[in-house]
């Protein structure tokens, strides 16, 4: 089996604690009477609830998939694919073969339009369960699944009337949504994109590996030269563009830009201008915040007094970019990363996400199948 980095070890942790401690979190996240995420739906459905919010995401669902394909757990991956598919998917329209992306719990759409880290993240999810598990019959033919959403996300414009893809074709970088002209720094996977050029129809794989780079020189346009921030929204040519009643910045978006880029190096190596960028992120962090006291900021790290909504997630994040980084601080946020722990209030959602992600990074366990 191919090797990952084990940063956890690298500090010190025990193979056992390192097990213990992934087994415990997601138990509490989908398992824990009364702070799970994860709940099921009748006899075979299931879905991640956003628990700041009281709905359904993409985002989440996709991201429950993800982890479960890790895990192992292909009972909980079914239930919410299948949910997913039955409440969340668009069979016609302007949408079809796209997600909505917020739903009630008990399916009724809250929005019609997507947003595309949600299939993003379902391709990969399905392309691994198939490696994982095998095929089914549909829904759970995984593989066919996966490439008949990336065949939207790239092709819209030509398959339906009204569409719009989900990727600019003109310079190959992920929309914010279909409809809008510029993009946000916390979508680009370049490292998802890798394994679309391979699994992909094979009429598009050329376009995923022009995705890949293509997102990994945005993602280095897209942060900052001092603070190693980068903003929520962005436009094409990586400046920020701040949506209506927002002033912030670097908000709850963009801490997963550290993360992605993180993954990007345990998978196929360190690029060394987003090395970089990790490394002044986390060095800006070091040098003017403390743990868990952390606010909104523009790029330049000019606080805008509006707290932080996910502290958690900025720790988690910030260490999980340490894969990539190779500055002096790396291992002390593995080390505070691994003193934290999980959120327990209403704001869970998104911090404890994020959370069991950056520990499977960390620990050597998000692995490419």
């Amino acid at each position: 089996m191919e090797s990952y980095p084990n940063l956890l070890a690298e500090i010190g942790i025990s193979p056992f604690d390192i097990t213990m401690r992934i087994n415990d979190v997601f138990d509490e996240m989908f398992f824990h009477p009364t702070r799970r995420i994860y709940f099921e739906m009748g006899a075979n459905m299931g879905y991640m609830l956003d628990t700041g919010n009281n709905d359904a995401r993409s985002e989440g669902m996709s991201y429950g998939m993800m982890m479960a394909v890790q895990l192992n757990r292909k009972d909980i991956f079914d239930r919410l694919w299948l949910f997913s598919k039955t409440y969340m998917h668009h069979s016609s329209g302007k949408y079809e073969g796209y997600f909505a992306w917020s739903v009630k719990t008990d399916g009724t759409k809250n929005y019609e339009g997507p947003a595309p880290d949600g299939e993003e993240y379902f391709a990969l999810a399905l392309f691994f369960a198939a490696a994982r598990w095998g095929e089914g019959a549909a829904p759970y033919n995984y593989s066919a699944q996966a490439r008949d959403i990336l065949r939207h996300c790239v092709h819209q414009h030509e398959l339906v009337e009204g569409g719009d893809p989900m990727w600019e074709p003109s310079n190959h970088l992920i929309k914010f949504i279909p409809e809008s002209p510029y993009s946000d720094p916390s979508y680009h996977l370049p490292h998802f994109y890798e394994i679309f050029a391979q699994r992909a129809n094979e009429e598009d794989r050329a376009f995923w590996k022009k995705a890949a780079d293509a997102s990994r020189k945005y993602i280095e346009i897209s942060c900052h030269p001092v603070t190693g921030m980068a903003s929520e929204y962005a436009e094409y040519d990586g400046t920020p563009v701040l949506r209506p009643n927002k002033k912030q910045e670097f908000y709850s978006d963009a801490y997963r830009v550290a993360m992605n880029i993180g993954l990007d190096a345990a998978w196929y190596g360190k690029t060394p201008a987003l090395t970089a960028a990790v490394d002044r992120l986390q060095a800006w962090f070091s040098a003017n915040t403390n743990l868990m006291d952390y606010d909104s900021y523009l790029l330049d790290g000019t606080p805008l007094d509006i707290p932080a909504m996910h502290p958690t997630a900025i720790i988690a994040t910030n260490a999980a970019g340490s894969l990539a980084a190779e500055g002096t601080h790396r291992l002390q946020w593995v080390r505070d990363f691994w003193a934290t722990p999980l959120r327990i209030n209403h704001r869970r959602y998104y911090d404890n996400c994020l959370y069991l992600f950056c520990l499977l990074m960390l620990a050597g366990e998000y692995r490419i199948y």
